[in-house]
């Protein structure tokens, strides 16, 4: 039986090379980032009117006064983004799939689906908001909730469903016709094929897009503010707006922080994920 193979002493200088140059490259990295945060930290703490800024925004006591308001109003930025992101993704994949169907039967709504991504994301949301917060209750519909909460989540979902659906159809055009040709030749529908083949292939590919859409979405439940909503912000606004101070405002940033942070690291090891896929179907 033969030995077990041992690396070349010319191999071992060449890996303890590569180390000490990783390690070269993170110290320096480390370094510079010091560096550069700490100029920026100098200059703050040292302009004019840091003393001023920092009673004004970086006061501890009414950070700790305003803790309890803000994070009740954050609950309800939480449940407008659950409720909203499926909602959403149902409409994106709804005007996705009919924009791409070919049956002359359903040109209206073909029609009624380019209308409706065109015109949503030319609006920009927070007045999608406004007209929903006042515009449904001034028609003054049977059966319709006055709830400013309700009212705002589905401006949201109008607005963000336009975007998402034109993700959702990116994807679909990203697969490869013979795929639906090669559903159709085992005698499955259009319709079938594409939630069978083409759909599921299509929501893999776009879930990085889709998850830095969800994040966007996240930061905006704070546009339902603008209405009277009693969200996060709303309650800092209320607390700086009563006490003269605004350091309520950054315990709302931060609460948006800690949820979006964890978000985007999820979207960027997704997208590496699909990356590392891609390239290992392409050998």
């Amino acid at each position: 039986m033969s030995d077990a193979w041992t690396p070349s002493p010319r191999q071992l200088e060449r890996a303890a090379l590569v180390r000490r140059q990783r390690h070269q490259r993170t110290l320096t990295a480390v370094v510079v980032t010091t560096v550069v945060l700490g100029l920026l930290g100098l200059g703050a703490v040292s302009s004019p009117g840091w003393e001023r800024f920092r009673e004004t925004f970086l006061d501890g006591e009414h950070m700790r006064a305003a803790l309890p308001a803000v994070a009740d109003g954050f609950w309800t930025n939480v449940a407008m983004f659950l409720i909203a992101e499926p909602l959403i993704l149902l409409v994106g994949i709804l005007v996705a799939v009919t924009r791409r169907t070919v049956s002359p039967w359903l040109a209206p709504l073909r029609l009624l689906a380019v209308a409706y991504t065109d015109l949503f994301r030319g609006i920009p949301t927070l007045l999608v908001v406004v007209l929903c917060a006042f515009g449904i209750p001034a028609m003054r519909l049977s059966g319709v909730t006055n709830s400013l909460f309700w009212l705002t989540l589905v401006a949201l979902v109008l607005s963000y469903g336009a975007y998402v659906a034109e993700v959702v159809r990116s994807g679909i055009d990203s697969v490869h016709p013979t795929q639906l040709a090669s559903a159709e030749a085992l005698a499955l529908s259009r319709p079938q094929a594409m939630r069978h083949v083409v759909l599921p292939q299509a929501l893999r590919r776009v879930v990085p897009p889709l998850m830095n859409d969800f994040v966007s979405l996240q930061k905006d439940t704070a546009l339902i503010s603008a209405v009277g909503v009693v969200e996060a912000l709303r309650a800092a606004s209320d607390y700086g707006n009563y006490h003269f101070n605004y350091s309520a405002l950054l315990v709302a940033a931060a609460f948006f922080v800690v949820v979006t942070v964890p978000l985007a690291r999820l979207t960027d090891w997704l997208a590496a994920r699909a990356m590392r896929r891609e390239r290992g179907l392409a050998r």
